[in-house]
């Protein structure tokens, strides 16, 4: 016959298991997972060279001088298509800061059709490697990188922009670049 009971052999390990999930839980309480800052910010943007949408090469050494917002998205992403015509309204608002879009793991033809069906306002570059995104350190898109004139990372943005935060950084690399 077996007591009735608490086992506390099954209590012990019961306990063992529980209590440091609750305490991980404790300690990541109220901290946002978006805003944790990149190991580029403050330093200078990694070089790439691309091919935008009609094959023209661009790369980040000839941008220099210049503002950057360089935002790594594609067709499949459903924050990608709502930030979109912040992005594009930001981008037609702010002619002497360079906004490019990055193609991460997406048909560039896709991409294309997406484009002319939900406009465009700055070239779309096609990263076929997936090496800008790797060398960026980008997880997912949509991801967005504000570089200042020097070529530096102020601002990583995981996650989509929204019309706020963006104009903030805007206001940022415009007045840095002065």
């Amino acid at each position: 016959m077996s007591k009735k009971g608490v086992n506390p052999v099954v209590l012990g390990i019961g306990a063992l298991i529980v209590l440091p999930m609750l305490a991980l839980f404790w300690v990541s309480f109220g901290n946002d997972p978006h805003a944790l800052p990149s190991v580029l910010e403050g330093k200078p943007a990694p070089a790439f060279e691309l091919r935008d949408l009609d094959g023209n090469a661009v790369s980040l050494a000839s941008l220099q001088g210049s503002p950057v917002v360089l935002n790594f998205w594609s067709t499949w992403c459903g924050p990608c298509k709502e930030e979109h015509p912040i992005l594009l309204s930001a981008a037609r608002n702010n002619p002497e800061v360079k906004f490019f879009g990055v193609i991460y793991a997406d048909d560039p033809e896709k991409a294309g059709r997406y484009l002319k069906t939900a406009g465009t306002s700055y070239p779309h570059l096609v990263d076929e490697t997936g090496h800008a995104a790797i060398t960026y350190g980008v997880a997912g898109v949509p991801e967005t990188f504000f570089i200042d004139a020097a070529g530096r990372i102020v601002h990583k943005q995981v996650g989509p922009v929204n019309g706020q935060m963006l104009a903030m950084m805007l206001g940022r690399l415009k007045q840095e670049s002065k």
